[in-house]
């Protein structure tokens, strides 16, 4: 993959807001180019020999940044993009993960990991060994756009993440289609009794946001409450972001 020169990868910032507690439950890493590029144009310059370089390089730039910029608090997290066909050496990978999160002073705890695929997975048992390997080692787990694609309940049930991130196309316009109402508060539902949080992604209008706090969720992520912004804490609707190492420092 090239990258222009002088450009490098950064991270735009963007909240996952606890709405019971009225604060930010964490904040998703969204890959960039400082030089302006989106994540599509990065993205689609990933191919097979360099996707795990390319991964390796985003979970680095990432826990970098967050080490900088997140909260003095203790309870804010930040969330890192992976790819299962990325990562070679499930072991291997949470070992440098971690001793990246050391390097750079951020605990376990306070990093998770989200995966997404956009093809089938022909074996569902590497994704599992990740999950446990990435657990082993401190940090949470989640599976992104669930209920869209390849990821569903026969999954969830395999490799138990901490965290479940419903697809916005289940979000989108849920207030007018008691359809997805009902599948919503089911997944809501199945999800509490396994002990896994849910994070309703994607919400953009007040109603999506009542009709899924009726449905149980408490954790949101979408425009309604802010937008994604490179390298800081993005302001976020009706609450106080507390303020960063960077800026404190």
């Amino acid at each position: 993959m090239r990258v222009p020169r002088g450009s490098i990868l950064t991270m735009a910032f963007h909240p996952i807001v606890d709405v019971e507690l009225a604060r930010v439950w964490g904040y998703e890493a969204l890959v960039r180019g400082s030089g302006g590029e989106s994540a599509g144009w990065l993205l689609g310059r990933v191919t097979d020999d360099n996707r795990t370089k390319f991964d390796q390089a985003c979970r680095v730039r990432a826990i970098e940044l967050a080490s900088q910029i997140l909260p003095l608090d203790d309870h804010s997290r930040v969330s890192i993009n992976f790819q299962p066909s990325a990562i070679e050496d499930p072991k291997l990978c949470a070992k440098q993960s971690l001793e990246t999160a050391q390097r750079f002073g951020m605990a376990p705890h306070r990093i998770m990991f989200e995966f997404n695929e956009n093809k089938r997975l022909s074996d569902t048992s590497h994704v599992q060994q990740i999950i446990e390997e990435y657990k082993r080692a401190g940090f949470l787990t989640a599976i992104d756009n669930f209920g869209a694609g390849f990821a569903g309940l026969g999954l969830v049930a395999k490799v138990q993440p901490d965290i479940i991130k419903i697809d916005m196309d289940l979000v989108r316009s849920i207030a007018g289609v008691p359809a997805k109402q009902i599948i919503v508060a089911g997944l809501v539902s199945i999800a509490g009794q396994l002990g896994i949080k849910v994070v309703a992604e994607g919400v953009e209008t007040e109603s999506e946001v009542r009709v899924l706090r009726a449905a149980g969720v408490r954790l949101f992520q979408g425009y309604y409450f802010a937008k994604p912004e490179i390298e800081r804490l993005p302001p976020v609707r009706g609450i106080a972001v507390t303020p960063s190492r960077r800026a404190a420092g």
